[in-house]
Order: C-alpha cells, then structure tokens, then sequence
C-alpha cells in the first residue's frame, strides 16, 4: 500500500481533503460546500461548527480511501486567512459564528484609528494595513459585543482557521503558523511574536491567543479518538501562503496570483521584511526552524466570488464554466465594465465603504457584455497591483498563477494581453494544496527542504500577451475612469 500526505484545504466557500502521494500526485479528493451567512450588510459569518464537523468528515473519507490511518505519513493544513473563531479550551466547541476575512463590520474601529494617526504605525509594525480584512479588529470587536465570550472567563481560546482545526484534531493544542499570524495584525512581522501594543491597541488580551509557530515540522498529533490514528500534522499555512510554496516562488522577485474567492499577489522579498510606498502589505510567506521567508501582497477581494454572485444571485449564468464561451462570443466588452467591490476595495485602494458599480450600459449591451466585463475586471485590478509592484521594486517578469478560475482560458489570456507579461498556469491549478502538502513533506522528513520539494510539482502552460498598445490602453483608460469613480 503507498504511504500518503494528506491536506486538509479549508477554503471559504468549501472545504476539501486531499490524497498526495510524495512525489506530488493528487490521487483522491472529497469536497463539502460551506455556507455563508450574511446577518446585516457587509457582515460575512461562518458556522465553526460546520467548518469543523465538513473537515473531520472530509478527513476521514480520505483516511479510508488511503487504506486506513497506518497510510497517512502526516497532514498538511492550509486555510481562509484573517477569519476568526471563539472557543471554549475544555471543551473545543465554538462559541459564536466565525467572522469571515471579507467582513466589514470594524470599519469604523479601523477609521477611529485612522483618524489617531495609528496607520503608519501599525503598518511599520506589522506591513498590514488598518482594514477590517484583518483579524486583529475583529477579535476586538467581537470581545466588546459578545456577552458569551467574556462569560467563558480564563477558558476562552481564540484562533484562525488553521488554529483551531489543529486544536480539534488534537484535542487541545492550541497553536498557529507563522504565516496566519502575521495576517492579523496583532503580531510584530520582525519578532515573529504577539505584539503587547498591538493587542492593546485593539483590545485583545494575549492570554486568549495561540502558541506561533513554524510551517513545518511537529505541530501536534491526532488524537485517536478524533481521527481513528496519531497521524503527526507536519505542515500548515496560510493559503495564498501555501499557494506560493506550491509554484515554487522560492527566490526573490518571483510572483504567483491565485484566483479564488478573492485574488491575491505575492511576490517573493527574501528573509527580510519589506515595507512598501504603495499600500501593498507584508507578510511572511512561511518560516521553517525559526527561519523566516516574507512577502508583499496586494490582496482582491472579489474574484471568484464574482462570478459565484452572477451565477447564484442575479443568475445570468447557470454554470460558472459558461463564463469563457459567453467571453469569447463577443468582439469587445461594449464599453461595459464591473468595479467589483462587494466587499470594499483592497490593495492598492483600501476603501472599505466602496461599493461595486457596472457602468457603460447602454440598449446595445446586454448580459453577455455584463459577464465579459466580470471577467475582464480580474485583469484590470491586477493591473492596478501591477503598476503598484513596479513602483516598489518588484516589477513582474511572468506571473504564475493557479486557482480554480484560472481553469478559464479566456480570463488567464486576458490577463496576459493586459499585463504584458508571460503567464504560467501549472496542469495541476491546485497549488494551494500542493503547497501544503510540500510543506507537510519537508516538516515529515521526506525533503530536506522547500527547493527539495519542489520535485512533487508538474509541468505548466505558458500564455503570452496578443494585444498591442494601441487596444490594451482604451481599455485601461476605461477602467480607470470606473475604477477612481468607485474609490473615492
């Protein structure tokens, strides 16, 4: 029977486990979805409960397709960054919904200390923005208006994701990664500790907070009676963090976008943190033996989820897949384009009130031309990091990118035509897993190393840019007009 990593992938409009041999092939797959719940505007809310009970069962399915526990060398964690949860250290149950990245709730609390002058501060300290995206404000805000939380006492834990998945699989572990933690804002990205003034600006008392950790390495054992078997959890990281590992961006100045729910930038910067000029954030891209690897990061909201509202919401397609043939049917956008920011806007703009908007209509568009412009917007946003990176010193040579809509071959050539840059997409989009699993591998023994690992990632497609200037620029012109219009 071959021996297996297995990841659990905890995204956040699902939630999958995943079968890797060590040489890097998907061999099994379960996925469950996971439901949104959206209580007041701009409030986005998760069942803990679901996100726990939808990884145990994912888990164990892949425990069985693998031939029992005994075939399990370890588990790599990746996970939805930024979202928060509240439980009870006795007892590992959830005391509220968890507050997910995308909610705007502690906008004002952001603006209020924005207003102090606190911004510049907490950026240098940290290489984050003060922005509801992160975890810190909303730890903060849910401890000010959750009576059940203060009623737990000195029994209260708090964590993202991976933190708290770790602490149900083991029973009582309470940790976090290295690369969730610098996402919330409470930790100083050059100690690679909690930060006192940190917490205390935000009002979340160290005490309730995970252990940091690393990566990769012994990161807590499965209870038995959770799992079935002490299977060793090896590996953990943030997704796009994850995602990065697994295209293999490991020297400085190499870059990955993964389109998911929202789309996020990273580019390599070495073993030293980078402050940037141009509201782009820091992060650590992972650590390993206390070593730590940082990153810039310029983070879109709306990406997949986009297409996911066409789809569900206003339903102008009944199947996502759609979107490319419907693309491809039409000679241009008809001067249509969508400003997706139904969750505000992120880099390089940092408005947390703005709102989406389609502009451009006129009788001649119809719903094909409102759906070209959805996918067309994921190129013009990415322009605008583009322009960003460039004017910190970390101008894109190609781009590698992966994530489910990139499965699009449209959107990826789009892209490419706008940024004039060469884009890689890998055969196997789901680097965000293969990250894990590269990880959960080096911290299991079986590479020494990320660069080691490396040999577990397959062949890629490259797609070069097919549009002149005289095209590309209308098009930018356009979008910049609706894009400015937006973020102010």
């Amino acid at each position: 029977m071959s021996k297996y990593i297995l990841v659990i992938d905890e995204g956040t409009t699902s939630t999958r486990a995943m079968l890797f041999t060590t040489d890097g092939q998907c061999t099994d797959s379960k996925q469950l979805p996971l439901t949104q719940y959206y209580p007041e505007p701009g409030y986005v809310e998760h069942d803990a409960e679901e996100i726990w009970q939808n990884s145990l069962s994912c888990t164990k399915a892949m425990i069985e397709k693998a031939g029992g526990g005994k075939n399990i060398i370890s588990i790599g964690i990746t996970n939805q960054r930024e979202t928060i949860i509240f439980w009870d250290k006795r007892t590992g149950i959830p005391l509220s919904r968890a507050i997910v990245w995308q909610d705007r709730r502690t906008s004002d609390i952001c603006d209020a200390l924005k207003n102090e002058g606190r911004e510049d501060w907490v950026h240098e300290r940290t290489g984050l923005r003060l922005d509801p995206y992160f975890s810190g404000s909303k730890i903060g805000w849910a401890l000010k208006n959750w009576p059940q939380l203060k009623a737990i006492g000195e029994h209260l834990a708090v964590g993202t994701v991976e933190s708290y998945l770790i602490f149900r699989l083991t029973n009582g572990t309470h940790i976090s990664d290295a690369s969730n933690a610098s996402r919330t804002a409470l930790m100083h990205i050059d100690s690679g500790e909690w930060d006192t003034q940190l917490c205390k600006i935000f009002d979340v008392p160290k005490s309730i907070l995970p252990q940091i950790t690393d990566c990769a390495g012994d990161l807590g054992i499965c209870d038995p009676n959770v799992v079935g078997h002490p299977i060793k959890i090896t590996g953990c990281a943030g997704d796009q963090q994850a995602a990065t590992i697994g295209q293999a961006c490991f020297n400085p100045g190499q870059s990955k976008a993964t389109f998911g729910t929202g789309a996020f930038i990273l580019t390599n910067t070495g073993c030293e943190s980078y402050r940037s000029k141009n509201r782009l954030l820091s992060t650590i891209a992972w650590q390993i033996a206390g070593v730590r690897h940082y990153a810039i990061e310029g983070s879109i909201f709306v990406a997949g989820s986009l297409i996911q509202w066409l789809r569900d919401d206003i339903q102008l397609i009944e199947q996502a897949y759609e979107s490319e043939e419907i693309a491809k049917s039409l000679e241009d956008n008809g001067g249509v384009y969508i400003v997706p920011a139904l969750s505000g806007l992120g880099a390089p703009h940092w408005n947390a009130k703005a709102r989406a908007m389609i502009c451009g209509l006129s009788f001649a568009s119809g719903k094909e031309h409102i759906i070209r412009a959805a996918l067309e917007s994921m190129a013009y946003q990415c322009y605008d990091l583009q322009s960003a990176f460039a004017q910190d010193g970390a101008a894109w040579r190609e781009l590698r990118v992966d994530g489910a809509m990139v499965n699009n071959g449209w959107m990826v050539q789009h892209l490419a035509d706008i940024l004039n840059v060469r884009i890689d997409r890998p055969k196997f989009v789901e680097t965000t897993a293969l990250g894990a699993a590269m990880l959960a591998a080096v911290g299991a023994g079986i590479y020494p190393d990320l660069q080691a690992a490396s040999a577990m990632i397959g062949d890629v497609q490259s797609f070069n840019c097919t549009m002149d200037e005289k095209k590309r620029e209308p098009l930018l012109s356009g979008w910049r007009k609706a894009a400015d219009f937006v973020a102010k």
